[in-house]
């Protein structure tokens, strides 16, 4: 949902009776806290009256919480996610209508959060066993599995990014503040940054002699206040670190509040957030959020003219762009997404409705996988899911060096970075493409495991839950055909 967008009406009667229920409140009392009439009240849960941007703000001081808490994209989100999960035929034998699904949505989504919540749990007890069962072929493979396949810790947390649309209010607009007091300029970060430490926290940055095999790039050491960077990073480079140090030293108690209220049961899923929330507060104090959205529409989201003026990486430019998301002053919402050359996806995110693949690895029909074929080119893709839903991206390769010379380890990804096709007109790369409903499109998929497609000669397995069909007398393009097919 672009909630910034004119003339969009926003309904979220379901929502909000959920809420008030939650609370124990009745229709009279809500309205009395909204300073609404009780007929205007009844109207809006109803889905007869749409939301105007006041009553929206009011609806967010009366619950707590951001605006966001009320939008679409959250449904859409949790719809995509449910549908991939009931397209499993081990678990049903035919998934519900789609009308069905959006009204389990949006009249109780706790009910679908759940659902998708065991079936993404069941899928990665179902992993582990069959990984037992190839490790330890017959009696040997009588060991015991988890009982309980929690998700693993970089899964939640990058789930907790994603149901906060990759935007964090309270550490965006603190490092937006950090870098406008500093008067940070691109190219003349690292020096202020280094002053803040030493002055406010009394940390002092020297230069890391042995970075070691594996490519340190930080090391904080508290009991000497000392503060140890790679002397072969760029500014940018020391000035991301520094403040993702300065982020966990002085901000330690917004981490915690975030971490907290994720609910993250264990020490090292804490962990990594904390690092998460520190990273997120490093990047926005090296792309402030307001110059940022508006040196991004200036140039019509050009990735490489965004990278020259704020002297930053190609990766760094595209996971900013997919943060965009502040309420009242909101960009397109992107997908982001790093794989390597082996398909495995090490980084994703998406502030629209792209469905990314849990299980397995991303169709090898999209453009992230081209990109190694044509290095340090930016290609360009109008990709269509199986849902009819379509997608415009880019995708182009990046290399990472940890200093050094000829024996240097390096690393190889490919960038993707994407919005729904209706936004495509907004971004440079869309200019000379058929965009309409004739555009051609590649016929993408969520994953292999849960793709519908019957057709795709890239298919590398069927799907989940449909038995194959073997016929020794016909051969053909299509690896796998499956009943149904």
């Amino acid at each position: 949902m672009k909630s910034d967008a004119p003339g969009r009406k926003l309904f979220v009667g379901p929502r909000l009776r959920r809420l008030r229920e939650q609370r124990g409140w009745n229709q009279s009392q809500l309205a009395a806290r909204l300073g609404l009439s009780l007929s205007y009240v009844s109207q809006i849960e109803t889905n007869q009256r749409p939301v105007t941007a006041g009553v929206l703000l009011k609806l967010a001081e009366v619950f707590g919480g951001d605006v966001a808490q009320f939008s679409e994209d959250q449904d859409k989100r949790l719809l995509a996610d449910l549908d991939a999960a009931l397209s499993d035929r081990t678990l049903a034998p035919e998934p519900p209508a789609a009308a069905q699904l959006a009204r389990l949505v949006e009249q109780a989504p706790e009910l679908a959060e759940a659902y998708v919540a065991l079936y993404q749990r069941h899928q990665r007890l179902r992993d582990e066993h069959a990984q037992l069962i190839d490790r330890f072929y017959g009696e040997e493979g009588a060991g015991q599995p988890r009982a309980w396949a929690a998700p693993l810790p970089h899964e939640e947390v990058r789930d907790f990014f994603n149901r906060r649309n990759n935007y964090l209010d309270t550490l965006d607009r603190r490092a937006e503040a950090l870098a406008r007091e500093l008067a940070l300029r691109p190219a003349q970060r690292a020096a202020a940054l280094r002053e803040v430490l030493l002055q406010r926290c009394g940390v002092a940055v020297e230069a890391l002699a042995d970075p070691g095999d594996g490519g340190l790039l930080r090391h904080y050491d508290a009991r000497r206040r000392r503060l140890q960077l790679p002397p072969h990073l760029s500014d940018a480079q020391q000035a991301f670190q520094m403040a993702t140090q300065y982020a966990l030293l002085t901000a330690a108690d917004v981490l915690a509040g975030e971490i907290r209220e994720a609910g993250f049961a264990d020490d090292a899923t804490c962990a990594l957030a904390r690092q998460g929330l520190a990273h997120y507060f490093a990047g926005a104090v090296l792309l402030p959020y307001a110059d940022f959205l508006a040196a991004a529409r200036e140039s019509r989201y050009d990735v490489e003219l965004l990278q020259q003026r704020f002297h930053v990486g190609f990766e760094t430019v595209c996971h900013r762009l997919s943060t965009l998301q502040r309420q009242g002053a909101r960009g397109v919402p992107f997908y982001f997404v790093r794989v390597d050359q082996a398909g495995n996806i090490s980084k994703r995110q998406s502030a629209g409705t792209f469905h990314f693949a849990r299980h397995g690895g991303a169709c090898p029909l999209w453009n992230v996988h081209e990109a190694f074929a044509q290095p340090g080119r930016i290609l360009t893709q109008v990709a269509e899911m199986p849902d009819g839903s379509r997608f415009f991206g880019i995708a182009r390769t990046i290399e990472r060096q940890g200093g050094g010379g000829f024996r240097a380890q390096r690393k190889h990804f490919a960038i993707g970075l994407g919005c729904d096709l209706a936004q495509a007109h907004e971004l440079v790369y869309a200019d000379g493409l058929a965009l309409g409903g004739a555009a051609q499109a590649a016929l993408i998929g969520p994953g292999c495991r849960v793709c519908p497609r019957e057709h795709c000669v890239q298919r590398a397995f069927p799907p989940a839950g449909k038995p194959l069909v073997a016929d020794s007398d016909r051969e053909s393009l299509v690896s796998y055909r499956f009943s149904g097919a």
